[in-house]
């Protein structure tokens, strides 16, 4: 076994985890954690611990994780090649919607970042696993998607910062995506899954005892996503999603904050009905948006028993030249279980986009109603996943993750936990999403009469970043009255 040499270990990453109310003691920094790791000619190990401020010798009340990174920099990311990833993640997006959770209940799920955390797993595997999730994940994790997934990350960093309303208010606008993966100490990793982690996925593999300590590790895991996602997923890792077998976490977290660039008066928050799919009627809060004079106007389409909507919100060009970088599009169909079943990747994307930009919506006067909501959904998706088309990831026999580590048991999925969440009200959206993958062992006129689009039944939301497609949020809501 080869260690190596391009690795360097930070004590100080920002990210406090609690330990000492673990009551968890750092293992010797020669010891291997991991019986069942084995040196194998062609892999790199993690480096032993060092002795420092990252590992004392008795534990402070929080300690900084210990990260351990290929020194390969991160790939060139052409712009033009984030809409490549963009359609991948978005076919497999609404597989999803109608593969996980409850059919016909509130959802909320990220397909970006579902397929990240994915798409790190798929870069150590190989043979038929990797073929099957080629399949499932549309090649969003395959070496040929690779610079696209790398552009769109690029591309979804920018759309952050301080922007001015149109009343000339300033106004933040937040959109973070991070990743993180957690080794087993002392397990053999491949150097290519490494230089991968490092070039398309801009992280390094943070060291955890899972084997001596799965609880602390999974607290460890928790404090980061929590800390990434603003507080909103506090615990994304219950107790028992984390054992001794578990020998790695692969995690994607997203937050998302962001104003309306036309945000509801409350004043016009009124009482209405919200017809459910079995004809049941409850009362909630209802906002409303009307297009009046001279303006605003919003891409809107109608069809033979559907309407559309696209809800810009605060951002750069928004404000400036009247092109979206972030929106929602609520779709309200008459039938929203036969909307879905006949929903393609082809048909979302006219959906969601303008007719400048290919689809179907068009500017126009709008007179919207829409039930506040919040929506905050929590599941295992492996049952889903391998009914998707990749079963042999979650096969603790035929799982071939080679290409992370050679362990005599093999490595496989045991779980994929994802957790997604958000609020929206008149002033604008606020959402969440985190996945864990873990592996074991074994245009207007005045004249216009406005379109109205009424949400007063199921419909669906589709919350995209515009210049990419890219579907960061999706989901349903059923009944807006369920919290």
């Amino acid at each position: 076994m080869r260690h190596l040499g391009a690795w360097r270990t930070l004590s100080a990453l920002g990210v406090a985890v609690v330990v000492a109310a673990c009551g968890s003691t750092p293992p010797s920094a020669s010891a291997s954690a991991d019986p069942s790791a084995t040196p194998a000619g062609t892999t790199s190990s993690a480096p032993p611990a060092s002795p420092t401020a990252s590992q004392p010798a008795t534990p402070a009340p929080t300690a900084a994780a210990e990260l351990a990174m290929s020194g390969v920099p991160r790939a060139p990311a052409p712009p033009a090649e984030a809409k490549k990833a963009a359609a991948s993640i978005n076919a497999f997006g609404l597989d999803l919607l109608r593969n996980a959770g409850k059919p016909g209940a509130n959802l909320v799920l990220s397909p970006t970042s579902i397929a990240i955390a994915l798409a790190m797993a798929r870069a150590g595997a190989r043979g038929g696993t990797a073929a099957q999730m080629d399949t499932v994940l549309r090649s969003a994790g395959a070496d040929k998607l690779a610079v696209a997934m790398n552009a769109l990350d690029a591309a979804l960093a920018t759309r952050s910062g301080t922007f001015n309303d149109l009343d000339g208010n300033p106004l933040g606008v937040i959109l973070r995506i991070a990743n993180a993966a957690y080794i087993q100490r002392g397990m053999p990793v491949e150097q290519p899954f490494l230089d991968a982690l490092a070039s398309r996925f801009g992280t390094g593999v943070r060291l955890a005892d899972f084997a001596a300590d799965p609880q602390a590790a999974r607290q460890v895991i928790n404090a980061w996503v929590k800390q990434q996602t603003e507080a909103r997923i506090p615990e994304l890792l219950q107790p028992n999603d984390v054992t001794t077998l578990t020998r790695f976490a692969l995690v994607n977290a997203i937050y998302l904050k962001a104003p309306w660039l036309n945000p509801f008066e409350p004043k016009d928050t009124a009482s209405g009905r919200f017809t459910r799919a079995d004809g049941s009627r409850v009362s909630v809060p209802m906002m409303h948006l009307e297009s009046s004079g001279l303006g605003p106007t919003f891409p809107v389409a109608t069809g033979a028993g559907w309407s559309a909507v696209r809800l810009p919100y605060l951002g750069s060009q928004s404000a400036q030249n009247g092109s979206d970088e972030l929106a929602m599009t609520i779709v309200v169909p008459n039938d929203l279980a036969a909307f879905e079943k006949g929903l393609t990747a082809a048909r979302l994307a006219d959906l969601t986009t303008t007719k400048d930009e290919g689809g179907l919506l068009v500017s126009n006067k709008v007179s919207l109603t829409l039930p506040r909501f919040s929506i905050d959904t929590r599941f295992d998706l492996k049952e889903a996943l391998k009914a998707m088309g990749m079963p042999l990831a979650f096969d603790p026999i035929q799982a071939d993750f080679t290409g992370i580590a050679t362990l005599p048991n093999g490595l496989y999925i045991g779980k994929v936990i994802h957790q997604a969440n958000i609020d929206v009200s008149e002033k604008g959206t606020e959402a969440a999403a985190a996945t864990a993958v873990l592996g074991l062992t074994g245009g207007p006129g005045d004249t216009s009469k406005p379109v109205v689009v009424r949400a007063d039944r199921p419909f669906l939301f589709v919350l995209t970043d515009v210049p990419t497609g890219a579907v960061l949020f999706m989901g349903r809501v059923a009944d807006p009255s369920v919290k």
